[in-house]
């Protein structure tokens, strides 16, 4: 009953959801990704990708241009010098070049920290390394995907 109330409410103050603004979700959808070499930066782009939700059948308008930059802290460091857990920084910057005139119209940076715990087993700690890169990937491809939501909105 609280929901009913708080969608009426809603529809009165004049409340848009985001991606019902005109020209968003088609303004994200001609956006092509270029994303530089690298897992992290793979993953990025697969998830932009699958999130901008890109219809091939016709020509980008846009293309997403993005750097990446990635390092590995180890933390909480014990009496014999080992880490018991890693810090991974992924900073992300982005520029949106429009494609009929060459200019950057919208830019930005992004930076993701994960935290993953260092395990006795080898192929543990690679998995749990690899398993940070996605999140790190993920939460960044989220935050690029809502400002350039955003951009498109304000157009």
């Amino acid at each position: 009953m609280g929901a009913l109330f708080a969608a009426l409410a809603l529809c009165g103050c004049g409340f848009t959801p985001l991606y019902a603004a005109r020209g968003v979700s088609p303004g994200l959808s001609a956006i092509a990704v270029n994303a530089p070499h690298g897992r992290t930066a793979f993953l990025l782009s697969q998830d932009l990708e699958d999130s901008l939700a890109r219809d091939r059948s016709v020509a980008p308008a846009y293309r997403l241009d993005l750097t990446l930059e990635q390092q590995n802290y180890p933390r909480g460091l014990q009496i014999n010098d080992v880490a018991t857990h890693n810090e991974t920084h992924v900073n992300v910057g982005y520029h949106l070049v429009d494609l009929a005139t060459g200019k950057v119209v919208k830019a930005g940076d992004e930076r993701v920290e994960v935290t993953y715990g260092v395990a006795a087993q080898p192929y543990a700690g690679v998995s749990a390394e690899k398993d940070a890169e996605a999140r790190a990937a993920s939460t960044a491809a989220d935050r690029i995907r809502l400002d350039l939501a955003v951009y498109f909105a304000q157009r």
